[in-house]
């Protein structure tokens, strides 16, 4: 993309220091008045980006010369003329009115709570915050201006999403250099399947910063160990989230999105009284998303850069000749889940795009290449975390795209290969590549993997009939009952992976996913929480209670599933909630 874009702008700001960080209820602050962070690192007021009347509110750095705005509050709505105040209110709220309206509130702060005493504070770290009196806490916080970005990341400041609230913390750029309305692009955090940054003009996806591998996000092999900045990557049950934090107080660093769709981050040198370039994205074509379809793999230090992946062919050989990569590639020779099939692993990549995958935390490589073999929808897989050797599982289902090749800091990708092909010969980008061959194709290997079929058959019979699942309650008593065993494979597909939008709820035994199976069947899927402390007794008495449960009212019990670790039931899905909610207290 662009070099760094002209920041030397024009703002008017009339200029009366206020002592205090802070304002009280029923106080005001007038257009021309200051508010100052008490370590003097941030400046709030009213401001112009050029020399129209439109007034805005912002925040911006103190120490820094060239007056640097990294958040607006009326961005969509600016005042006309300097008659604009900001305001306390009794509702715990910040208001901007238009002084010669007072009736007439032009921007305001939300709060889903009350206070007795509401104030707002300029806190050193750029925040402006609503809080109750001297209530410090940032739990407590009744709003912060952190929670809705504009087209600055502060130190501090969370880049994601609060899966319980639905607070979605994300970028978007300013309209031009001199209008801070919102412009085109947006970055944010993107949950579908496994998290990733996404870079958006619009609704179209410009480029995206693949997953996070425990060490960086995978499109960023540049991120790591620095003298500027720390960061970190949350992923739990309650939020998804990218932060960074300084070094060293005494620099200045912030991370913006352009007006053109560049994402910088740069550096104030007091020497030089300007900002440096201190690292970008999109770097260079290759990271256009997509730039070579699907199955295409880019290098930038090849000519052309767009190469099909080893197995791969261009599906529009013509057009491919003619540079015109966007349709991609297809397989040289067609899947059919059939026997023999495996994995080829390529090197130094970055990964494909995450939103049509699904995780795994606790199994290992082995685990997840046996997971992705059982499902014919599965085109490639790796290891979530490759820390301490590689950990956790990471499965894509559909096409791949989006790869490109790294010289240093790339990932191995294990894509799926027809039988034909595992025997072929050739190199990826000239570096070593290994064939990975899950189902065996020597008569060694059939007569081995039979004897193991068969010893396996041999110890499940005991706990599983055809068609049904057989128990020991408690006291020694043995039950069949006549219930469809689903596999872990057909579970995952109906709950489009475990996802978040999926969720229905949760209680002690674990979390409840909505479904839909091949033949549009809605399922309810209650999944058992490793941490629930129900073991495979208890869940075994429960699926024998309650198939024998039979009522009109009542949910009806449609199978289970167990699968290594997992265990699930999987009940009719009932929209409107059932009779058993309230009698048994069960969470669908």
């Amino acid at each position: 993309m662009g070099g760094l874009p002209t920041l030397l702008l024009v703002f008017s700001i009339f200029r009366i220091s206020i002592a205090v960080d802070t304002i009280a209820l029923n106080q005001v602050v007038r257009d021309g008045e200051i508010v100052t962070s008490a370590g003097g690192s941030f400046e709030l007021g009213f401001f112009s980006p050029d020399d129209s009347n439109r007034r805005y509110l912002g925040i911006w750095y103190k120490k820094v010369s060239t007056i640097t705005v990294v958040w607006v509050a009326n961005r969509e709505i600016p005042l006309n003329d300097s008659s604009g105040v900001l305001k306390v209110t009794d509702q715990g709220t910040l208001a901007i009115l238009n002084g010669s309206n007072t009736n007439f509130i032009l921007w305001s702060s939300n709060s889903s709570r009350s206070a007795r005493n509401p104030t707002a504070q300029l806190l050193d770290s750029g925040n402006l915050v609503m809080k109750d009196g001297n209530d410090d806490n940032p739990e407590n916080f009744l709003w912060q201006s952190f929670d809705y970005p504009c087209n600055t990341l502060l130190p501090g400041m969370k880049l994601g999403r609060n899966t319980v609230t639905g607070l979605d913390r994300y970028l978007s750029a300013w309209k031009s250099v001199d209008d801070p309305s919102k412009g085109n692009f947006t970055y944010r955090l993107d949950p579908s399947g496994y998290p990733q940054l996404i870079l958006r003009k619009g609704s179209a996806v410009t480029f995206r910063s693949g997953p996070w591998n425990g060490l960086r996000f995978s499109g960023f092999p540049e991120l790591g160990r620095n003298p500027v900045y720390t960061y970190e990557f949350v992923f739990n049950e309650k939020e998804m989230y990218f932060r960074y934090e300084l070094v060293n107080s005494s620099v200045v660093s912030r991370l913006v999105l352009n007006p053109d769709g560049s994402k910088q981050r740069v550096n104030w040198i007091d020497r030089t009284h300007g900002w440096i370039l201190y690292s970008s994205a999109p770097m260079d074509n290759c990271d256009s998303y997509a730039l070579c379809g699907v199955y295409g793999s880019c290098n930038i230090n090849r000519s052309p850069k767009c190469e099909c992946m080893k197995g791969f062919v261009p599906k529009f050989q013509n057009d491919w000749d003619m540079a015109d990569w966007s349709n991609g590639c297809v397989r040289r020779t067609p899947l059919g889940c059939q026997n023999g099939e495996g994995f080829v692993k390529f090197s130094g990549v970055k990964l494909p795009d995450t939103r049509n995958s699904w995780f795994n935390r606790s199994m290992d490589l082995k685990e997840c290449a046996a997971v992705c073999l059982s499902n014919c929808s599965c085109t490639a897989y790796t290891n979530l975390d490759i820390r301490d050797g590689g950990s956790g599982c990471l499965l894509w289902f559909g096409d791949l795209i989006d790869i490109r090749e790294f010289n240093e800091n790339g990932q191995e990708l294990y894509v799926r290969m027809a039988a034909s092909e595992l025997g072929r010969s050739g190199n990826f980008k000239g570096k070593k590549r290994e064939w990975v061959i899950v189902g065996s194709v020597s008569s060694l290997g059939i007569i081995l993997l039979c004897l193991l079929l068969t010893l396996y058959l041999l110890k499940k019979k005991k706990l599983r009939k055809k068609g049904t699942m057989g128990y020991n309650l408690e006291g020694g008593q043995k039950e069949d009952v006549e219930l469809p065993l689903f596999d872990f494979a057909t579970v995952s597909k109906a709950t489009n992976h475990f996802s978040i939008y999926n969720k229905l709820g949760e209680g002690g035994f674990g979390l409840v996913y909505k479904g839909t199976l091949q033949e549009e069947q809605e399922i309810a899927v209650k999944r058992l929480s490793k941490n629930s402390g129900q073991g495979l007794n208890e869940f075994k008495n429960e699926v024998i209670y309650i198939s024998k449960l039979q009522h009109r009212n009542l949910v009806r019990l449609l199978g289970g599933c167990i699968h290594d670790e997992e265990k699930m039931l999987i009940y009719e899905y009932m929209p409107n909630r059932s009779l058993d909610s309230f009698i048994f207290g069960l969470t669908l």
